[in-house]
């Protein structure tokens, strides 16, 4: 068979490539780990029933499972839509062979259920079904409850793929089905609906009415369907390529860029990089996770009383952006950077678009964060005093322990998981990005003037702004005395 052909094809690229090759110890000891992994799994699925009854001592362990079901799938699905790659091939290597264009899509479209991913939670599945399920109810109860499971599994799995190809195409549709996630959310949090109640029953239904199993099995064929009719739209590469250079040339259409000069046409590369290649594309992915990162804490009565952790989640939510990109931003240009050097005449406005580039992500994030003004309006303050900070302070210090980066990066592989590029410094400089601010705040939370400790931290952030050209003239002096340090560090 033709897919047969397709994943020797894919076998062979994979164990071929340098990447492969140079990382065998690593794949190794990651292999390791997996095992591990695996083992833990089976051992929870074994004794999970005994877990929720220690837990739950008055109520029935399959409906408190059935409760968390939901749960567990709009995890996994963050997760996968955060760390999966999408599955992909190089039709053009195929295109001009007697094979059927339908089976190329049909390919890449299934190719993901091969990640690993979609088959470890099995081991928990499993066990409870046969073990719980199967003595309570009966062995065919259990099989159309487990077999729910797994289609859910690849439901979640092709509904991901599906939602992360349209947000290159219509980023607009995973706008509204984020809206759809927080609205929920908070309809759960306020107690107008309850994601437990609704779980437990939906799946406690499908233990006395078995012929609901036609409802996953439809999500699944109705998922992996979306995922083929896209994929058959945009098989021919001429089509994607321009619509490619379409959506990439018109961030150079921004008139406000335009009005800044130089320095705003070096924003407009550095929004071009930050767009066109797979890692920096995945941190832009990434923004919902750190916006609504304090969806986690400011609701949580257990953390009102601890502002010193607060002020470490409005750093984290007004400023991660920024300081993955400041942290890297002469990094993502390793592989141009003899090129720069070589033709850029102005390193002030280099500099500058750099800085300003990061204001604006930071200024961007900080306004999203506005509407956590719902859970008290001493999250605002917090807010707003580590968004100065962030600002005025962290900006400037990260953008100078910048300029020590001297590892070459790839841009082309993504995110998650990847150490690339990164050394001690890049951890080092997160310390006065969360542990200062904190430090500042404790003498006054102790003493019982906490506002005034969050008054300093944005007093602080206002110092720098003010100061900011003498800060980025520093910053500027210690690029051009490191540059070539770089450069050659960039090479290797």
């Amino acid at each position: 068979m033709i897919y047969t052909h397709f994943l020797k094809h894919q076998w062979k690229e994979m164990t071929r490539s340098p990447f492969w090759q140079k990382n065998v110890a690593l794949n190794i000891l990651l292999g390791f780990f997996l095992l591990i992994m695996l083992l833990y799994l089976l051992v929870l699925g074994l004794f999970i029933d005994k877990i929720l009854l220690e837990l739950f001592p008055d109520k029935d362990p399959v409906t408190v499972f059935n409760g968390i079901i939901l749960y567990y799938f709009g995890f996994e699905f963050l997760i996968r839509f955060f760390m999966q790659s999408l599955p992909t091939l190089n039709i053009e290597t195929y295109l001009h062979l007697p094979i059927k264009k339908s089976a190329i899509v049909h390919y890449v479209s299934a190719k993901s259920i091969f990640v690993i991913g979609n088959y470890l939670t099995w081991l928990v599945f499993f066990p409870f079904a046969f073990k719980v399920i199967a003595p309570e109810y009966s062995v065919a109860t259990a099989w159309i409850w487990v077999g729910t499971m797994v289609m859910l599994i690849f439901t979640n799995n092709f509904l991901t793929t599906y939602i992360k190809r349209q947000l290159a195409n219509k980023p607009s549709i995973v706008g509204i089905f984020g809206l759809i996630l927080v609205g929920l959310i908070l309809l759960n949090y306020f107690g107008i609906i309850s994601v437990t109640d609704f779980s437990a029953y939906i799946f406690g239904q499908l233990l006395v009415n078995r012929a609901l199993i036609i409802v996953p099995a439809a999500m699944v064929v109705a998922t992996y369907l979306m995922n083929f009719f896209f994929l058959k739209s945009k098989l021919y590469p001429d089509e994607i390529i321009s619509k490619k250079k379409e959506k990439i040339d018109s961030l150079s259409d921004i008139k406000y860029l335009k009005t800044l000069g130089l320095t705003g046409q070096y924003i407009s590369l550095d929004l071009r990089l930050l767009w066109r290649h797979k890692r920096t594309r995945s941190i832009i992915y990434m923004a919902p996770v750190f916006l609504l990162y304090g969806l986690f804490f400011y609701p949580n009565p257990a953390h009102q009383g601890t502002p010193g952790f607060l002020i470490f989640v409005g750093v984290f939510i007004t400023g991660g952006i920024m300081m993955n990109y400041l942290n890297y931003c002469f990094s993502y240009e390793s592989n141009y950077f003899d090129n720069i050097l070589a033709n850029y005449r102005d390193f002030e406005a280099y500099i500058k678009a750099k800085y300003l580039l990061a204001v604006s992500i930071s200024t961007v994030c900080y306004v999203l964060t506005i509407p956590y003004v719902f859970f008290g309006t001493d999250i605002l303050l917090i807010n707003t005093m580590t968004y100065l900070y962030n600002l005025g302070f962290v900006s400037f210090v990260l953008f100078y322990i910048s300029t020590y980066s001297k590892k070459r990066m790839d841009l082309k592989r993504g995110a998650a998981f990847n150490y690339q590029g990164i050394g001690a410094t890049h951890w080092l400089s997160m310390l006065p990005a969360f542990l200062l601010p904190v430090l500042i705040y404790l003498p006054f939370g102790l003493t019982g003037f906490g506002t005034a400790g969050l008054l300093v931290i944005g007093a602080l952030g206002i110092a720098g702004l003010l100061f900011h050209k003498t800060a980025l003239n520093i910053v500027l002096k210690q690029f051009l005395k490191r540059k070539h340090i770089m450069a050659a560090g960039f090479r290797e």
